[in-house]
């Protein structure tokens, strides 16, 4: 019952993009962007309801066409109602971005079992159950986009972040694996690669390394997460219809 739609959907006959992890962050902007270039936009959220409300609310105030959904994308049963849920309420599916992460910084010697699962959990078991429910629909209708956002650290690996970097690298590898594979379905599979970008995630750094990355970064500033989410909106249109496979880095030349 908790993700019954609230009132009238306004439907419409555009295109319709789920993202995950939408309700906060790289996929919250990324959700205002597609609804803004007329896509239905299915906000996928675990832990942040009122976030994933005033989402929704704030892109159908703005003429657009939005529902959200609560499921943990690392649980493939409510990825797999999500995506029916999808279905019924958007009649279809023509962009998955695979978005929904966590982070953790530790020593490697400090991380637990339960560390490494969960993490693995989310951000690569996140991203097959996901697919796998998705892609079925993308095969029948001979046409997808396939999104997915890994980091700058899993194409480098980062100290402290042993787990997040595996995780992330594993993403890059089933990118570019899966493309082959269903590139005769005319769905491509595309990886976006972040860098430093202004999150919450670098709340933890101080004034003085914020700096630092920032001299380190030959555009000398830091990214913003509408350079991220133009990034994924430009995959996801015809004009990348001939990219797959890829893996695009928006990271102002911190990694070259």
């Amino acid at each position: 019952m908790k993700n019954k739609p609230r009132g009238r959907i306004k439907l419409s006959n555009k295109k319709t993009v789920i993202i995950t992890g939408a309700s906060r962050g790289i996929g919250n902007e990324t959700a205002k962007a597609f609804a803004n270039e007329g896509y239905n936009v299915l906000i996928n959220y675990n832990n942040s309801c009122e976030e994933a409300l005033k989402l929704k609310d704030f892109i159908v105030s703005n003429g657009g066409c939005a529902e959200i959904f609560n499921a943990d994308v690392s649980n493939s049963g409510e990825v797999n109602h999500m995506i029916e849920f999808c279905l019924e309420t958007f009649k279809n599916i023509n962009v998955l971005v695979n978005n929904a992460a966590i982070s953790q910084t530790k020593l490697f010697t400090d991380i637990t079992q339960s560390d490494w699962d969960r993490m693995m959990d989310v951000n690569l078991k996140g991203v097959f159950n996901c697919t796998s429910s998705v892609v079925k629909h993308m095969i029948s209708q001979k046409y997808g986009k396939i999104i997915n956002v890994s980091s700058i650290w899993g194409m480098t690996g980062a100290s402290c972040e042993v787990h997040y970097s595996a995780a992330k690298a594993g993403i890059i590898g089933f990118t570019k694996a899966l493309a082959k594979e269903l590139g005769p379905c005319n769905i491509q599979v595309n990886c976006v690669a972040p860098g430093i970008i202004r999150t919450s995630m670098i709340s933890e750094y101080n004034r003085d390394e914020i700096n630092e990355l920032i001299n380190q970064t030959p555009l000398l500033r830091l990214g913003t997460m509408k350079d991220v989410a133009y990034t994924t909106l430009f995959l996801a249109s015809e004009k990348a219809d001939f990219i797959t496979g890829q893996l695009i880095s928006p990271n102002g030349g911190f990694v070259i």
